[in-house]
């Protein structure tokens, strides 16, 4: 038995031993690569909402489709009445878990505290994206919004799963929301458990319980769900997508918005200059991977941050050119000895860092590495947790960071590119800096007009690619697998949906 296997094995009998067996009847378990964070994770902390809004248990008063068209979800309508007025005019007869109803006040009180430093509901990165000078309820159904600045992308960041709808919370509903679910248990990176909903408006849930549970190895994923120990796996391990269906389990695999790409050191190291930058971007055969990684079940190489299918992709092709990335390497000062490059009198070493939680982040960091070492630049590779190798990047020990994002959670592309690339970027760890990119950023915020927004965001992309201020791999379709008879399921492009009141399991 190798090593993997051992540890996976392992894997599987520490989540037979903390949890009740799966596949109990009404009740579903699905295995992630994280769990939550606290025992009451508050949906507008982090990205803590994603869970809750993917198990049923939260809601937002919009909401994204399969098509990625924005729809009133909680809201029944939102209009526009000024550059900087948003009018939100919630559902009739919404109730909260614990049986009161859902008023425009209530709304309020939730997401007043996200832009209120200290608060344990504080969340910078959703306070950027709303931009609020004001919040009010007019009457008890309407909400209403004052941004600081005409913001185009408001309408969409009403669907970003931070921004639950909760009513005060108790001890007998901790996460007081609307979903066909109710959240009632978390153990810290293991455990997420919800019970049905049985008053949600729309209809009695699939199931009695939901349970989540997180197993980081994606090689320990699998074998719990062949173990039984598991009904469904987000994010099967592509490599065995196709052999796992011939056992009889159900497949589902759909384009969604993820990309995997390099966050680069471009504050200090040999990647702070864009040549070296641009040569290692050239270097990596971005098809030979998609190949060798996705066997087969979905994958684009990237040369653009935004995929086909989203409205935002541009016309930019990925580049695969060993010669172009020496002539780079000799432009930025480098010179090759001995088969290996040299830059100002030391060997030109790259290190790679990423995390396990994704089955296709290591092997495309070690194909990447291999393509580094066929044109002469060494590298090394660390796999740990996804915040030490963001630290890594950020505090200069670390030159390249494999990551996958989903660059339109809300369904608009600014938000992602806004944390990662600019200036003041809450996750530019790289600590890229370009006054051009950041006022073309600011740009597409403030544009209301959709092919005026699209030329913005095209120009953006062409400045990523001619600076590698970020350096895209492939984007991706997401693989996750179910035990027979799972329906009411689907992909969600955006990843954020999971399970609605109409999943179920049938014999």
């Amino acid at each position: 038995m190798s090593f993997v296997t051992r540890l996976a094995a392992a894997a599987i009998l520490w989540v037979s031993a903390a949890l009740p067996m799966a596949a109990q009847d009404g009740s579903l378990t699905i295995s992630v690569g994280f769990g939550p964070t606290a025992e009451v994770p508050d949906p507008r902390a982090e990205y803590n909402g994603w869970m809750s809004n993917q198990t049923g248990v939260t809601e937002t008063l919009m909401g994204i489709d399969y098509d990625l068209s924005l729809y009133p979800r909680l809201a029944e309508s939102i209009d526009q009445t000024s550059p900087t007025t948003w009018r939100v005019t919630l559902r009739e007869g919404l109730l909260f878990h614990d049986g009161t109803p859902v008023t425009a006040q209530a709304v309020v009180d939730a997401i007043t505290p996200i832009s209120e430093d200290g608060h344990p509901a504080h969340n910078p990165r959703i306070a950027n994206l709303l931009d609020l000078a004001s919040l009010s309820a007019d009457g008890s159904d309407v909400v209403v919004f004052e941004t600081n600045s005409p913001n185009a992308a408001f309408p969409w960041t009403l669907s970003e799963p931070g921004l639950a709808v909760l009513g005060p919370a108790s001890e007998a509903f901790p996460i007081n929301a609307t979903g066909p679910y109710i959240f009632r248990e978390a153990i810290p990176e293991q455990l997420y458990r919800v019970e049905a909903n049985p008053n949600y408006r729309l209809g009695a849930p699939g199931f009695e319980e939901v349970r989540v549970v997180g197993i980081p190895d994606p090689s320990a994923s699998a074998l719990a769900f062949e173990a039984g120990e598991v009904d469904m796996v987000i994010n099967y391990p592509e490599t065995d997508f196709a052999r796992i269906q011939e056992t009889g389990a159900l497949g589902f695999s759909a384009p969604t918005a993820r990309l995997y790409f390099y966050t680069a050191n471009a504050s200090n190291g040999p990647l702070a200059n864009p040549l070296i930058r641009r040569a290692v971007s050239a270097a990596i055969d971005r098809q030979g991977i998609v190949d060798a990684v996705l066997s087969g079940v979905g994958g684009m190489p990237a040369g653009t941050v935004y995929p086909d299918g989203t409205g935002w992709s541009a016309d930019i092709d990925p580049v695969y050119d060993p010669a172009l990335a020496e002539q780079l390497l000799t432009e930025a000062g480098a010179v090759k000895e001995g088969g290996a490059w040299r830059l100002d009198g030391a060997p030109l070493e790259i290190d790679i860092v990423t995390y396990a939680s994704r089955a296709a982040l290591r092997p495309t960091a070690e194909l990447t590495q291999a393509f580094l070492q066929a044109i002469g630049i060494r590298s090394t590779i660390r796999v740990g947790e996804y915040g030490a190798s963001n630290d890594a990047i950020a505090d200069g020990t670390a030159d390249l960071f494999l990551q996958a994002w989903v660059t339109t959670p809300q369904g608009d592309p600014g938000a992602v590119l806004e944390a990662l690339l600019k200036s003041t970027g809450g996750s530019n760890a790289g600590g890229y800096s370009n006054p051009d990119l950041d006022q073309l950023l600011a740009k597409g915020r403030t544009t209301f007009d959709h092919e005026e927004r699209k030329a913005i965001y095209d120009r953006i992309q062409e400045i990523i690619a001619a600076e590698a201020a970020m350096i895209p791999v492939f984007h991706v379709s997401q693989t996750n697998v179910a035990r027979a008879g799972l329906t009411g399921y689907a992909v969600h492009p955006t990843e954020t949906y999971w399970i609605t009141h109409e999943t179920a399991l049938t014999e």
